[in-house]
């Protein structure tokens, strides 16, 4: 019987076939074969114990995507949630992710939640910064209820991995687009000013028929193993139209004389923000090679 794996908790796979969810282990040559099951996968299972919906994955089906971090599979785009406030906003994570994303080609959706506690030009700032980089920007309120519609066109039709740092709203907005599984809601620590983590595994949700949503664990860092100090460039797209005016061809837009992106980044053309955490990570890259 053929299903997809919804939930994968301490070696067992929840897998979704026929309308009901099997029990399953996967079999032994699997490691053997370095094939590791993940969640979103399409699986066929032998079915051990009908009445206790027991069964083994006997094999996985080819893969259209996988992401690492989260480990998932079979996703058509991501969806990263971030707040405005409370917790602040850390926007090199928010560039990790979009470059972990970009290096799997999906297509991102940024949401910005908690837009009840902006002001205006905290709005502008993010929009200015991250239109501009290729993904789809979103601003939301969980609490106000506003945006979950423009989130549940986004989605529909589509297997959606979620993700994003403790305490932004991520539950919430799951809670609101169905009702099939409740995600529990963390609260703020007072002391850190960061959410503690509700989800402790990856889960297939379903929330319209062919939409799915992936709720991954939230993450506090993305280390960026697959890039490098000539390639980190690359990933920030608003670059590529002001680096025809670089003097050098393999301009690395960070010293060089005669930059055109240094240029566009006093001028406004270029957002400031996204340029100093390109600084940032480019240093990150480059001390990274040393060893």
């Amino acid at each position: 019987m053929q299903g997809k794996i919804i939930r994968g908790i301490g070696g067992f796979y929840y897998i979704n076939a026929g309308n009901s969810i099997y029990e399953c282990k996967a079999k032994g040559s699997f490691r053997k074969d370095g094939i590791r099951p993940l969640v979103g996968d399409d699986c066929i299972i032998d079915i051990l114990d009908e009445k206790n919906r027991l069964a083994n994955i006997t094999s996985i089906l080819p893969r259209h995507s996988e992401i690492i971090r989260p480990a998932v599979a079979n996703v058509d785009q991501a969806m990263i949630i971030f707040a405005i406030s409370r917790p602040e906003p850390n926007f090199n994570l928010l560039d990790r992710f979009i470059i972990q994303i970009s290096q799997k080609d999906l297509p991102c959706i940024i949401v910005i939640n908690k837009m009840d506690l902006a002001d205006d030009d905290q709005r502008r700032e993010i929009e200015e910064a991250y239109v501009a980089c290729g993904c789809r920007v979103v601003f939301t309120s969980v609490s106000n209820r506003e945006g979950v519609e423009e989130i549940r066109k986004l989605i529909k039709g589509k297997t959606t991995t979620v993700a994003g740092p403790s305490g932004v709203g991520k539950s919430s907005m799951i809670n609101l687009l169905q009702s099939a599984v409740k995600m529990q809601t963390g609260v703020l620590s007072d002391k850190i000013d960061r959410g503690k983590h509700t989800t402790r595994h990856s889960e297939l949700i379903p929330i319209d028929e062919d939409t799915y949503i992936l709720d991954t664990p939230g993450f506090s860092s993305l280390n960026l193993f697959d890039v490098s100090t000539d390639t980190l460039k690359d990933y920030y797209y608003e670059f590529e139209d002001y680096a025809a005016e670089c003097r050098f061809l393999d301009c690395k837009h960070i010293s060089e004389p005669d930059c055109g992106v240094k240029k566009a980044v006093e001028s406004g053309e270029v957002s400031r923000l996204r340029y100093e955490n390109y600084l940032t990570l480019y240093r990150e890259c480059k001390e990274k090679r040393k060893y």
